[in-house]
């Protein structure tokens, strides 16, 4: 089904679509130096069919744009060692995309889901993505290697990072508010990713250089309903207890985290209602998670040698001043250092770049990974 009416305005569009376990993220941005967003909506699935949910929901709304729609930009977290750069979607790079499934399951597997239909409804329209592990491609051998036999390093195990839309974005803010008020060079940039997913990234000369996250979205901080960081001797046992590996991946990615430390919710906004009323599970889920995240911060701190900004982004970072008191309270050791707040922007670092790489020429292989 094609939506024909339009809408008198001109001018290319990018339409974003930003697909995970449960949200459809979905965004129109203006081509130009502004990147203005045209039309935003968000849409819980709340176990709906996603296909059900484009065709029903999302198509309608995008009639009055469609004579202007000239791409399609997916985020896709998991873009393991070789995607690294925007990337037209063909079919061998799907069968390739396939194989990461497992490795960021909650995330690659709808954004796939999401292509696939609507290559099937709208062939003609090109589609593009830009992958979360990209950003993170500049770490060093010693920050991205695990201490694991070389056989095994072989077979591409190893840190990959991830939010790294978001921490590309919150870099290159902090990096002009730092030109702005009349200081040289790139800061030394700890960005926090704070939201239902979290990770850190340690910025310098504006590329990631550490981050927490590492083979899979689950290393490193709390979140929402994800552990974060295990010790895999606990994970063994509870494999040798008879824990179904199924079972074991259920609880660590959706029944842990804070949710799983409050016993309520995993939702930031009601376990701060929760602990100031005096639910013990909400303070232990928050004083776990601002635990974790310090000493993350401070690891950052390490492989940067220093700091000069920290920048709280996402759901949590970016809209909760407590916190941003709270660390700011709590790391007076680290010396002088500028706390920004910066809203997340994936949808517009994914519009950027996918134009850039159609604007090439299509044979460049550097954008167009699956070849044909």
């Amino acid at each position: 089904m094609k939506p024909t009416a339009a809408d008198g305005a001109s001018g290319p569009l990018v339409l974003v679509l930003n697909v995970g376990s449960s949200s459809l993220k979905a965004a129109l941005l203006g081509v130009g130096g502004s990147w203005l967003r045209q039309w935003h909506a968000e849409r819980e699935l709340r176990g709906e069919a996603l296909g059900d949910v484009l065709e029903q929901w999302l198509l309608p709304q995008l009639q009055p744009w469609w004579p202007r729609l000239q791409l399609v930009g997916h985020r896709v977290v998991h873009g393991g060692e070789r995607l690294t750069a925007p990337t037209r979607l063909r079919p061998p790079l799907l069968a390739e995309l396939e194989r990461l499934v497992p490795l960021a399951p909650l995330h690659n597997r709808p954004a796939l889901d999401a292509i696939r239909w609507l290559a099937a409804a709208e062939p003609q329209l090109p589609q593009w993505a830009c992958f979360d592990t990209a950003f993170h491609a500049t770490l060093p051998a010693e920050a991205y290697s695990y201490a694991l036999p070389r056989a095994w390093r072989d077979q591409g195990y190893r840190r990959f990072g991830f939010h790294g839309l978001n921490h590309q974005h919150v870099a290159e803010v902090a990096a002009a508010h730092w030109r702005a008020s009349g200081r040289t060079g790139l800061p030394r940039l700890i960005s926090c990713h704070l939201g239902a997913g979290c990770s850190l990234a340690a910025v310098r000369e504006g590329k990631s250089i550490d981050t927490t996250m590492g083979f899979t979205p689950m290393e490193g901080l709390v979140m929402a309903s994800r552990s974060g960081s295990v010790d895999p001797g606990l994970l063994l046992h509870l494999l040798r207890q008879g824990i179904p590996a199924e079972q074991l991946d259920h609880t660590l990615t959706r029944a842990s985290g804070l949710k799983g430390l409050s016993e309520l919710t995993g939702d930031w906004r009601q376990l701060r209602t929760a602990a100031a009323e005096g639910h013990a599970g909400a303070q232990l889920a928050l004083a776990v998670f601002r635990h974790r995240l310090l000493a993350g911060i401070g690891a950052m701190a390490a492989s940067l040698e220093g700091v000069d900004l920290i920048a709280l982004s996402a759901g949590i970072g970016a809209n909760d001043p407590q916190l941003a008191e709270e660390l700011q309270a709590a790391l007076g050791w680290l010396g002088p250092f500028e706390l920004l707040r910066i809203p997340a922007d994936e949808e517009g670092v994914i519009a950027r770049e996918c134009w850039n790489g159609f604007s090439r020429d299509p044979a460049d292989p550097a954008f167009d990974a699956a070849g044909g």
